[in-house]
């Protein structure tokens, strides 16, 4: 059987000058988990680190801004291929910073001027038509008025000086009487325009009403033309945001690394000159990793290598060494789960392969249909292929392939098609004939009044398989606590050898009397009394075995109330632990009947009625009773076959690798 990833600790001595390309090289390779985090007792090289490293966090700060402002899409991976900025890269992206601001200022100006001048606009255009007197139309909000008088000969260059800041309008023909519009934000600046051409305010006549049609349309097309110039200025930003967007997200991903690298530098043991790094690495990339750090360092790192067993922390209890799986696309699917209920401890058997495979089956029993199963082996693919994005969804996308294509095999068994048994009859007719009379289904699932059999056959089937992840789970932890030199764990108590052996005893027995017809015989009561005795009443001899003292902890009456507890608990939790895996046969039984409800409430709505009836009545089947199922097997696996050896847990191995954007490593 596998076991997790055989693991060691390595202590690192780094000088200052390679520490940066030592955790670049760490970070990148994700298989280096430290084994203590201690701040740095130099405080003046903290000081200088900490000030390089606001300085990046700075700039990567500024190109996160740059890129919202550009519209660039982040960055979607874990930026490892990009490296810690180089002195160009640095010179770049103070360049392109420099370029942004400016752009933006640009875009802010002409933006800014064109919401002044739309809002003048809007405002003018409301008024155009009301009777009111120009004393009313001093408070507009966005628009200030003057009137009066200037040279005539003056007027051409008073335009021409106003440029888009203000509207000059002649209000008669000589030009000599003026009305100039300005916003109010703008109405100094016309006013000290005003001076220049030595403008003469002059009374407005009470009848004096409304906004003259020239300083509408003179606005219309200055609002035209500002929208004008926010359109190019934004197809600039555009074309901008083309041309450097490979550059800035390469440079957010070499800050981001440098941050990583900065905040972990300033976590570790050093002195002037030197860091010490500890932490836990796969023995199977020891030298890889040793090799590939004396290259990066020209040499100059001093490597030491370290057995769990000699690690003074582990050897004393006060640390575990951290637990890592390694498998196959498939298998590797199926470790979050492991995980979720807890780390198995080092050096224990690796369960992952057997969840894989029971989950598999599982799943594909309770949920026969191969249509129904197809859509879920479709789902799968188009989420491993990224075809649907659905979060976290994505990681598991070769689980649902697998159940999706056990679920098909179990539908072709039982000639389930989308509900319907005649588009597979062909098939099983073929499969059965090879081997006797055709007929079809290949394996009937719903019970008749003549035929019951193949129900109770399924039942036998769950517990066989129940009895078979029970037995496994058991092994499990023997073989462990004998690894572990648990000598009296392996041997006495519920899920130790004691345990196990009334657990087969009890099995074998039942086979006997319902298969041979054998009757219970006086040894078959000395066995299970026995094995019964040692799993209930065995901690003061797995403490005996195991050399701990006291051997009796409390007194003789609490020992004797424990073990009597204990032995209903070891009986009605075999039995309970058997007696569940009936629910793989319940719910086998139960996909079927939904499947016939289906068909006959399609066959009694007629042909348009019958095909929307098929399609949601597949649909609620394939989300609900998938999801259901989906439970119902996580649960069996975690009560009935984690239960057995997850008596502890160890530590999950949780690598230093860099994360884009992180802040902190």
């Amino acid at each position: 059987m596998a076991r997790t990833t055989e693991m060691r600790l390595i202590e690192l001595m780094a000088l200052k000058q390679d520490i940066q390309a030592v955790l670049e090289y760490l970070g990148k390779k994700g298989n280096f988990q430290f084994q203590t985090k201690v701040h740095s007792v130099d405080s003046k090289a903290s000081k200088s680190d900490s000030s390089e490293n606001t300085a990046d966090r700075a700039v990567f700060e500024s190109l996160e801004q740059a890129r919202a402002f550009l519209e660039v899409p982040d960055r979607t991976d874990g930026a490892c291929s990009c490296s810690v900025p180089s002195e160009a890269d640095r010179k770049e992206a103070s360049k392109l910073l420099a370029l942004v601001e400016d752009l933006r200022s640009r875009v802010n100006d002409v933006v800014n001027e064109a919401k002044h001048i739309n809002d003048a606009y809007k405002e003018a255009l409301a008024f155009s038509n009301l009777k009111a007197s120009y004393s009313e139309l001093e408070h507009l909000s966005f628009l200030s008025l003057r009137i009066g008088k200037i040279d005539p000969s003056l007027f051409e260059a008073l335009k021409d000086a106003a440029g888009v800041r203000a509207v000059i309008v002649p209000l008669g023909e000589d030009k000599s009487r003026i009305l100039a519009v300005s916003s109010k934000k703008g109405r100094f600046a016309l006013d000290s325009e005003l001076k220049k051409f030595n403008f003469i305010n002059m009374e407005i006549p009470e009848d004096f009403k409304g906004i003259p049609d020239d300083i509408l349309v003179s606005l219309k097309k200055q609002n035209e033309e500002a929208a004008r110039r926010v359109e190019e200025i934004n197809g600039e930003r555009r074309n901008f945001a083309e041309i450097h967007k490979n550059t800035l997200l390469s440079l957010l991903g070499s800050y981001s690394i440098s941050m990583q690298i900065q905040e972990t530098a300033g976590k570790l043991e050093s002195t002037e000159l030197v860091y010490r790094l500890t932490g836990w690495i796969p023995a199977k990339d020891s030298k890889t990793i040793i090799s590939d750090l004396e290259k990066a360092t020209e040499g100059r790192i001093a490597v030491r290598e370290y057995l769990p067993s000699e690690v003074p922390s582990v050897i004393h209890g006060k640390e575990q060494v951290p637990v890592q799986l390694r498998h196959g696309k498939f298998v590797a699917s199926f470790e979050r789960m492991i995980f979720s209920y807890g780390s198995p401890i080092y050096g224990s058997i690796d369960p992952t392969p057997f969840v894989a495979l029971f989950f598999t089956l599982l799943f594909g029993i309770m949920f026969g249909d191969c249509g129904q199963g197809l859509v879920i082996l479709i789902l799968g693919i188009l989420l491993y292929k990224n075809v649907l994005k659905m979060g976290g969804y994505n990681k598991s996308a070769i689980v649902f392939i697998a159940v999706g294509a056990s679920s098909m095999i179990m539908g072709l068994l039982t000639g389930e098609f989308f509900a319907t048994e005649k588009l597979l009859e062909p098939f099983a007719y073929w499969v059965t004939g090879l081997f006797g009379t055709p007929h079809a289904p290949i394996v009937k699932l719903m019970p008749s009044s003549s035929n019951t059999t193949a129900m109770f056959v399924m039942f036998g089937i769950a517990v066989g398989i129940g009895f078979i992840i029970n037995t496994l789970g058991l092994i499990i932890n023997i073989i462990n606590k004998f690894s572990m030199k648990q000598i009296g764990g392996a041997v006495f108590g519920k899920t130790g050898l004691a345990g196990a052996c009334f657990f087969w005893y009890v099995i074998a027995m039942v086979v006997r009397i319902v298969v041979f017809k054998h009757t219970i015989a006086l040894y078959d009561w000395i066995i299970i009394g026995v094995t019964l005795f040692f799993a209930a009443f065995g901690e003061p001899f797995e403490r005996l075995v195991d050399k701990k003292r006291p051997v009796i902890e409390d007194s003789v009456m609490v020992m004797v109330i424990s073990g009597v507890v204990e032995l209903i608990e070891v009986v009605s939790n075999y039995f309970s632990n058997t007696v569940s895996f009936l629910r793989v046969g319940a719910f086998a039984l139960a996909h079927a009947v939904l499947d016939y409800i289906i068909l006959v409430l399609t066959n009694m709505s007629g042909p348009v009625g019958g095909v929307i009836v098929m399609i949601i009545g597949n649909a609620i089947v394939v989300v609900l009773e998938g999801m259901i199922v989906a439970i119902q097997v996580v649960r069996l696996q975690y009560y009935e076959f984690f239960s057995k050896f997850f008596t502890e847990t160890g530590s999950e191995f949780k690598p230093f690798r860099f994360e884009y954007g992180k802040k902190s490593a």
